[in-house]
């Protein structure tokens, strides 16, 4: 290592020779470098976790824009729609069809505990309003009292999803309806339910008795091949009566749902505090150590300082050794950090994994930490008098 960072560096290794000189030491400095990668990695990992779970429920449907009401901050969330501002909408000649999208939690009922099941009903007919997947078995749906389950609902075996299929049904229990469900789909749980289910509207209004099919939760629409969601979005906002509804294209609705998520709910944030709390650990492991190193060389670096070494050379051995902690530190942190979100997916069953993006930005956030930690505990030399160091 010595001979390759002299020929990186083009002179002695000096931070290296510093950091090994007491290998407890450097082996506890990298041990706390890699201590604050793994928390960054399982922040950001959760972080990332939550925006895949809360956009998922968009990509089982096709729509190009939503109308939804005014305190509808997610797909799951808010007051329901007059079905009355979807015909107004159909009278946009760029609108080619729409339909209604209810939305509410079914719980069912298992042993050791029960189920919670975003529900999410829709007029089975209307297949170029539902993913590719969906679309090819939705026919199922138009069964009374019939519906296509999530195989990844957290807290159902695999075994058991896999032997759903319209010849092998399964039935349960639900708000005093038998539901029998025929079929299944690639979902997920999230960070508030358990998996997903679709049904049709009908069944839906059997399942839930107390809403009317006059308001669903929201109304998505298409537009003709080659309009402009977003122009058409706008003049609809013109057009219908009710200022107070929030009509945008879907994708801007997936956009500002995961937005609001990550940002304004308790977890977001608290997910987002975790991964600045992540990042002071690290600067301050490192200045400790690189402090500690720099008051334990003091009269070497008097030495150097009185023969005319200048600070950048001083800041150079620093920063050396804080890259040395950064990109050694980095790889135990990324081991572990992998193992942690294989290990926390099997366990919750939400969608943790770890991605190029987040190594690249974890290394980058860690090459940065190190080196400000560097240049804040070369401050005392900058300050000092040579003669006051012997």
């Amino acid at each position: 290592m010595s001979g390759l960072l002299q020929w990186l560096f083009g002179r002695l290794p000096i931070g290296w020779l510093q950091l090994t000189h007491s290998r407890p030491r450097f082996a506890a400095a990298l041990a706390g470098v890699a201590f604050a990668n793994v928390l960054v990695f399982v922040q950001i990992g959760i972080m990332n976790s939550m925006a895949t779970a809360t956009l998922k429920p968009y990509g089982f449907f096709q729509s190009d824009i939503m109308i939804s009401a005014s305190d509808a901050n997610s797909l799951s969330e808010g007051g329901n729609v007059a079905r009355q501002w979807l015909f107004q909408a159909l009278a946009d000649p760029e609108v080619i069809s729409g339909t209604g999208l209810f939305i509410a939690t079914v719980n069912w009922a298992r042993a050791p505990s029960s189920l919670a099941l975003t529900t999410y009903g829709i007029d089975p007919t209307l297949r170029q309003f539902l993913s590719p997947e969906l679309a090819r078995k939705s026919a199922s749906l138009q069964l009374p009292n019939s519906g296509i389950l999530d195989m990844f609902s957290r807290g159902l075996p695999r075994d058991e999803a896999a032997a759903i299929r319209p010849q092998t049904p399964t039935s349960f229990e639900a708000a005093g309806t038998t539901l029998t469900l025929y079929d299944t789909f690639q979902g997920g749980g999230g960070f508030g339910v358990d998996g997903y289910l679709l049904v049709s509207d009908q069944t839906f209004l059997t399942l839930f008795p107390k809403r009317s099919s006059a308001a669903p939760n929201h109304i998505i629409l298409q537009v003709a091949r080659g309009a402009d969601a977003d122009a058409v979005a706008a003049r609809l906002r013109e057009a219908i009566t009710d200022k107070s509804l929030r009509i945008r294209s879907f994708a801007q609705a997936a956009a500002e749902d995961q937005s609001y998520q990550q940002t304004q709910r308790p977890t977001g944030i608290i997910f987002g505090f975790g991964v600045i709390i992540g990042l002071l650990v690290g600067v301050v492991i490192v200045y400790q150590v690189l402090s500690t190193d720099v008051a334990d060389h003091l009269s070497e670096y008097a030495t150097f300082k009185a023969m005319g070494y200048p600070q950048s050379f001083f800041l150079g051995i620093v920063l050396e050794e804080a890259l040395i902690l950064a990109v050694l530190g980095f790889v135990p942190g990324f081991l572990v950090a992998s193992g942690l979100l294989v290990g926390m997916k099997a366990a919750t069953g939400l969608p943790l994994a770890m991605t190029a993006g987040m190594a690249v930005i974890v290394f980058i956030g860690t090459l940065v930490a190190c080196s400000v930690s560097g240049a804040i505990a070369t401050r005392r030399l900058a300050l000092a008098d040579p003669a006051d160091l012997f």
